[in-house]
């Protein structure tokens, strides 16, 4: 009898956990489904800029509020804290505040903002979500299964030897972008790490770089990752007020961080390409051969093809040249940029600064302390997008559609360039309508120049500014303090607003512009 009643108990248990496990199972089916069909319609009837805005958008709210709620020596203002989290995460290293005012858990909170804003890490994102995509929209089916569920519809052998095939090519084309993202994960493992560590050695070894950070009460390891991931994402932020002025006689530190800012930026589709070439010729992966071939096919803007990238880093390299000839030639001799400097020391510091005009906005100089001659060449080469190239290449693989298709492009980037420049006008206008009584009572800082140089500077994302000093005011003003930020943090809140959009508008541009390059 007690035997048979355990029996029965253990057969409902049984039943019981079956139903709870099915109840579960369709639950999550449910969700899952409701899921694929959200993200179906987000990704085919929402446009990309707004998808990104929104991403932007939310990170730097949640920030701005983290921030708020945080405690502080002296306590910034909303509008800089907002300012400072959209900065940030574009990329853009304008700043309204100091950076030593931020405690090291708040400068962990910047981190994190560049790390997810950085072009690397942000590609992989939208990589995923094209995988993602493409699972939907080709669907893999079975011969059998697609036999057996049409049998009306009369397939030929051929035909269903070509729907094979293609499920074949599909499933190629969905291994082959989880492996280009595990390599673009190990890319960006690997960069941060290298960089973080010999930065940190370097730290510990040299007891001048050191005792700077023990001043300003900075560990050795917050400052390596910080720079190592500001460097990588070209965003610019550091975590001293001076930026890497007060390492300009560190040599081996700025040798570190330059390639750090190239390749996360105007040389990563080369190295990207090295890596993966690298690959696929130790491996032999069938994946890694899909990619090389197939590469357009990915939805991978940052992958290209071999003689493009070749002919980017190529770019890179003779604006880089460019830059340091004309930036030697005018300054050389600039005994207040160079002071306390040897040869040596002032060729490091020249390549550090103009290999950081091209979007991470680093500097070792003051920059209103350069000649106009060399501070008009930074303005063109802030202006000009990161996958700028010179030479032209040719695909040759439909050279006639090139050629044909040749008079339309360039009317349209013709266009592209207009409304860049026109609305590059109006928000420079719209500044100088807000800080009209700035310019009126304080024309040397609040110089046309300057607010054009700003505005470029926030448009191109890197950092760079005019900065402010008490020392130019034309009428003397005792409680005026010089402090180490940008010239944006003497705007008034409209001004700082309006160069908030600037920023979000110059950081999604590529997508603003359909057809423009990324």
């Amino acid at each position: 009898m007690i035997r048979t009643s355990a029996k029965k108990l253990q057969f409902l248990l049984e039943r019981l956990c079956t139903r709870v496990l099915n109840t579960f199972k369709f639950f999550k089916y449910l969700l899952r489904s409701f899921f694929d069909h959200l993200m179906f319609l987000f990704l085919h009837y929402v446009p990309p800029f707004w998808t990104h805005l929104l991403y932007f958008t939310f990170f730097s709210v949640s920030a701005f509020l983290f921030f708020k709620s945080s405690s502080y020596s002296s306590r910034p203002r909303d509008i800089d804290l907002f300012f400072t989290a959209v900065s940030a995460i574009s990329l853009s290293s304008m700043s309204t505040v100091e950076m030593e005012v931020f405690s090291h858990f708040q400068l962990l909170i910047l981190t994190f903002l560049m790390l997810i804003g950085g072009e690397v890490f942000l590609s992989l994102v939208k990589l995923q979500i094209s995988k993602f995509e493409k699972k939907h929209t080709f669907p893999v089916t079975s011969l059998s299964e697609y036999s057996a569920s049409n049998p009306e519809l009369g397939l030929t052998e051929q035909d269903m030897t070509n729907t094979f095939e293609k499920s074949a090519e599909d499933r190629l084309r969905i291994s082959s972008i989880n492996c280009l993202s595990y390599s673009i994960v190990a890319y960006l493992l690997a960069t941060h790490m290298i960089s973080s560590f010999m930065i940190s050695f370097y730290m510990e070894s040299v007891p001048s770089a050191k005792q700077v950070l023990t001043q300003k009460g900075i560990k050795v390891s917050l400052f390596s990752v910080f720079a190592a991931i500001s460097s990588f994402a070209n965003c610019g932020f550091l975590p001293t007020n001076e930026s890497m002025m007060v390492f300009k006689k560190n040599t081996t530190l700025l040798l570190i961080l330059i390639p750090q800012c190239l390749v996360g930026s105007t040389l990563y589709p080369f190295f990207l390409q090295l890596l993966l070439s690298f690959l696929n010729t130790v491996t032999k992966r069938p994946e890694l051969e899909y990619i090389s071939k197939h590469y357009n096919k990915l939805g991978y803007t940052n992958l290209m093809s071999r003689r493009k990238s070749c002919s980017i880093a190529a770019t890179v390299v003779g604006f880089v040249m460019i830059q340091f000839v004309i930036f030697a030639a005018m300054e050389w001799n600039n005994k207040g940029l160079f002071e306390g400097l040897d040869s040596y020391e002032k060729m490091v510091a020249i390549l550090f600064q103009v290999t950081n005009t091209r979007h991470t906005g680093e500097s070792v100089f003051d920059i209103s302390t350069i000649s106009p001659a060399v501070l008009a060449l930074f303005v063109a080469m802030m202006y000009l997008p990161p996958y700028a190239s010179l030479l032209s290449v040719k695909n040759g693989e439909k050279s006639s559609t090139i050629v044909d298709a040749t008079a339309s492009r360039r009317t349209k980037r013709k266009y592209v360039q207009l409304s860049e420049l026109a609305y590059l006008a109006i928000f420079t206008i719209l500044i100088c309508i807000s800080e009209r009584k700035s310019i009126k009572e304080d024309p040397l800082n609040f110089s046309v120049f300057n607010i054009i140089f700003e505005v470029i500077s926030a448009y191109g994302n890197v950092g760079f500014t005019m900065g402010y000093s008490c020392g130019r005011r034309i009428k003397s003003d005792e409680s005026c303090k010089d402090a180490y930020y940008g010239f944006a943090g003497r705007w008034s809140d409209s001004g700082k607003g309006i160069l908030i959009l600037v920023m979000l508008f110059g950081r999604l541009k590529s997508l603003f512009y359909k057809g423009s390059a990324p």
